[in-house]
C-alpha cells in the first residue's frame, strides 16, 4: 500500500494539536477543537482550511476551449478572464467522473488557459482521463497537473474579507464571488478566489508549496482580532452538508447523472458544443426521466442519518441516505439521499430512516437547509 501523503502544512497541524487521520490517500487534520466550536467559528466569525490535498490541472493552448467544451456539461466560452464555473467531468453514459471548478485565467501566449480544481480522490483519474481525450481527439493543448507543487489555503466566513484586507489585498480589489485574480498577499505571490465549500463567504488561495506554512501562520495570527481558528474535515463536512453541497464518492459518482443529483441548475440547455453524455443529459432535462431523484432530509426526533443507511415509504424501501449528520447552525440533524423516481419529492412527504432495525422519521425539506441569512 503506497504511504500517506502529507501537504506543507501538516507539521502546523501537529504542532496545534489537531487529530490526523488519513482521507483521499493524504494525512490530514480532522478537528484541532469541539468540531461544532469549529463549524460555528465559520458562521459567525473566520476559519482557515488547508485544502493542499485537493488538485490543481492547468490547460492551455490553441484548442484549449473547444477541448474542455467536449468534457463538461457548462459552457466554457461564457468565461471571461478571472471568471469560474462549477462544472462537472463527464464519462460517456452521462456519469459524473468529477465535480470540479474551472477557472479561466488570463490568456497565455495569445491563447485561453485555464485551471482545473479537483478532489483529491480524483487526481490521478480525472488526469488519465483528461489526457485520454486529449490524445485520442488530437487536441492541440498542454495538460500541466500541478497538484503536488501548489498549495491550496480556504479563508471562509462573514469575516474573511476583513482579514483578507488586513492581509494588504483591499477590498476593492478583492475577486468578487467566482472569480479569480493574482495578489499580493504579505509579499506573497498568490492566486486568490472568492470561492467556497462552506456556504460563507470566503477565499480559496493557491500558493507555491515553499511558502505555504508562512502565509498559514500569517493568516492565523491576523486572524486573532476576528477569534480564527484552524478547521478540520470535520467541520468541513458538517458546513458543506448544511449548504446542501454535494461531496463526491458519497453523493455522486460516476453512475449518477448531474439532473439526477439535482445538478441540472449548472447545465445550460442551450450549449450547442457536443459533450459525453450531452443526450441523456438533455432528455433527463427536457422529459425528467430519471430513475431517481436526490432530496434533503430533515429528521423528525434526535436520530442521525448515515451514509448508506435506507431510506422507506410505507414499509416499502425506496431509496439510501448518501449523507447525513448534525447541523450545528440548525439545531437539528439532516441528510441526502436518493429516492427512487416514483416517490414524491414534495416538501413535507414523510419518510422513514431505517437506523439499526428500527424506523425513525423524517421529511423531505427544501434545500440548502443552511443560507446566510439565517444568521442571527
Amino acid at each position: 500500500m503506497d504511504s500517506l501523503k502529507r501537504t506543507p502544512i501538516y507539521e502546523e497541524h501537529v504542532k496545534s494539536g489537531a487529530k490526523i487521520v488519513p482521507f483521499a490517500g493524504w494525512e490530514m487534520p480532522l478537528q484541532y477543537c469541539s468540531i461544532i466550536d469549529e463549524h460555528l467559528t465559520v458562521r459567525n466569525k473566520v476559519g482557515l482550511f488547508d485544502v493542499s490535498h485537493m488538485g490543481e490541472i492547468f490547460v492551455k493552448g490553441r484548442e484549449a476551449l473547444d477541448f474542455l467544451q467536449k468534457l463538461v456539461p457548462q459552457d466554457i466560452s461564457k468565461l471571461f478572464p478571472g471568471k469560474a464555473v462549477y462544472c462537472q467531468l463527464i464519462n460517456k453514459t452521462a456519469g459524473i467522473i468529477d465535480d470540479l471548478i474551472i477557472y479561466r485565467l488570463e490568456d497565455s501566449e495569445g491563447y485561453s488557459s485555464y485551471l482545473l480544481i479537483v478532489n483529491a480522490s480524483r487526481i490521478e483519474e480525472d488526469f488519465d482521463w483528461i489526457e485520454f481525450n486529449r490524445k485520442d481527439g488530437s487536441y492541440d493543448v498542454e495538460i500541466d497537473n500541478q497538484s503536488d507543487n501548489i498549495a491550496l489555503l480556504s479563508v471562509q466566513g462573514p469575516y474573511s474579507s476583513d482579514l483578507i484586507q488586513d492581509m494588504g489585498f483591499q477590498k476593492v480589489d478583492q475577486p468578487v464571488k467566482f472569480t479569480i485574480k493574482s495578489a499580493c498577499l504579505d509579499s506573497f505571490d498568490v492566486l486568490i478566489s472568492r470561492t467556497g465549500y462552506t456556504g460563507e463567504d470566503g477565499f480559496e488561495i493557491l500558493i507555491k508549496n515553499e511558502n505555504a506554512v508562512k502565509l498559514w501562520q500569517e493568516i492565523l495570527a491576523k486572524g486573532q482580532k476576528y477569534e480564527i481558528k484552524p478547521v478540520g474535515l470535520a467541520a468541513r463536512d458538517t458546513l458543506r452538508l448544511e449548504a446542501s453541497m454535494l461531496l463526491y464518492g458519497q453523493d455522486m459518482d460516476d453512475k449518477i447523472t448531474p439532473p439526477e443529483a439535482s445538478l441540472s441548475w449548472s447545465i445550460p440547455a442551450d450549449k450547442e458544443e457536443d459533450y459525453f453524455g450531452k443526450e441523456i443529459i438533455l432528455s433527463q432535462l427536457k422529459n425528467k426521466n430519471m430513475s431517481k431523484n436526490l432530496v434533503g432530509l430533515r429528521m423528525i426526533g434526535t436520530a442521525i442519518p448515515r451514509h448508506n443507511y435506507e431510506i422507506f415509504k410505507d414499509n416499502e424501501k425506496v431509496g439510501v441516505v448518501t449523507s447525513g449528520g448534525i447541523a450545528p447552525a440548525l439545531k437539528f440533524n439532516i441528510g441526502l439521499g436518493y429516492v427512487n423516481a416514483n416517490v414524491s419529492t414534495s416538501i413535507g412527504t414523510k419518510l422513514d430512516i431505517k437506523i439499526r432495525d428500527k424506523f425513525f422519521p423524517a421529511e423531505i425539506v427544501k434545500r440548502p437547509f443552511y443560507v446566510r441569512s439565517m444568521r442571527k
